[in-house]
C-alpha cells in the first residue's frame, strides 16, 4: 500500500492521511476486504457537483440542456476510464482471482469506478476543497477544450433538427431484421424520409445503436 500512497501523492496530487481510505478506493468488490462501491457512490456525487460548477462558470450563456449534455460527456464511464489510464491507476487496483485472469485492470467499468472511488476517498480524507482541486486538475485539459453543444447531440436529434429547419417531415425508423441469439442480437434498421422515400440502412448491437447509425448515414447523404 505504500506504493499506492506514493502513486496517489504523485499522479493524483493527494497525500492521504488515512491510508485505509485509499486502500478501499483501490479494492474491487471481487477482492477480499472492504471494497470501493460505497466510495464510488460518494465520488460520483462529488464529481457531478464539481463538473456542474465548472461548466456553469465556463459557459455563462449556455442553456440547461447544453450544460447537461456537456456534464454527461465528462462524467460518463468512458471519460473516467480515460482519466484512469492517464493516472496509471490500473496496476494499483486490487482484484479477485477471476478478474485478474480476465484482465480486469484494463476493463473500462473497473477503471471508471476506481477513479470515482478515489475522488470519494479524497473527499473523506481531506474535505470538499481537496476533492474539488483534484477533479479540476484531472479534467483541466477537457474543460479547456469543451466541444460545441451541437457536437454532443446524438445523430437522431441532429437529423430531426436539420429536417425541421428545412420545414420537412420527421424521419421514420423501421426494424428490417433481427439476427443472432438473444444475448448477441444484431438489429438492422432503416431510416426513411416520408416526403421523398429516401432511406438509409444500418446495423447495430441494439435497436438504438442501429437507429443512431442509420441517422448518421442519412445526415451524411443530406449534406453531400
Amino acid at each position: 500500500m505504500n506504493d499506492a500512497r506514493t502513486w496517489a501523492a504523485g499522479a493524483a496530487g493527494h497525500q492521504f492521511t488515512d491510508g485505509h481510505l485509499l486502500e478501499a478506493a483501490l479494492t474491487h468488490r471481487s477482492a477480499s476486504g472492504p471494497h470501493n462501491e460505497r466510495l464510488e457512490f460518494l465520488g460520483d456525487a462529488v464529481l457531478g457537483v464539481v463538473i456542474a460548477e465548472a461548466l456553469f462558470l465556463a459557459r455563462p450563456d449556455a442553456p440547461e440542456g447544453d450544460l447537461s449534455r456537456l456534464r454527461a460527456s465528462l462524467v460518463r464511464k468512458q471519460t473516467l476510464a480515460e482519466i484512469a489510464l492517464e493516472l496509471g491507476i490500473g496496476p494499483y487496483i486490487q482484484l479477485g482471482p477471476g478478474e485478474l485472469k480476465t484482465g480486469g485492470h484494463r476493463r473500462e467499468s473497473i477503471l471508471a469506478d476506481a477513479t470515482e472511488a478515489l475522488i470519494g476517498a479524497v473527499y473523506l480524507d481531506a474535505g470538499f476543497s481537496a476533492a474539488r482541486d483534484m477533479v479540476l486538475r484531472l479534467y483541466a485539459t477537457r474543460l479547456q477544450a469543451l466541444p460545441s453543444p451541437d457536437e454532443l447531440k446524438d445523430p437522431k436529434t441532429r437529423l430531426q433538427e436539420w429536417l425541421q429547419g428545412q420545414g420537412r417531415a420527421l424521419p421514420e425508423y423501421v426494424v428490417l431484421e433481427v439476427t443472432g441469439e438473444a444475448h448477441r442480437q444484431e438489429f438492422t434498421v432503416a431510416c426513411r424520409l416520408p416526403d421523398t422515400g429516401h432511406e438509409s440502412i444500418a446495423a447495430g448491437r441494439s435497436r438504438r445503436k442501429a437507429e443512431q447509425a442509420a441517422a448518421t448515414s442519412m445526415l451524411e447523404d443530406l449534406r453531400d
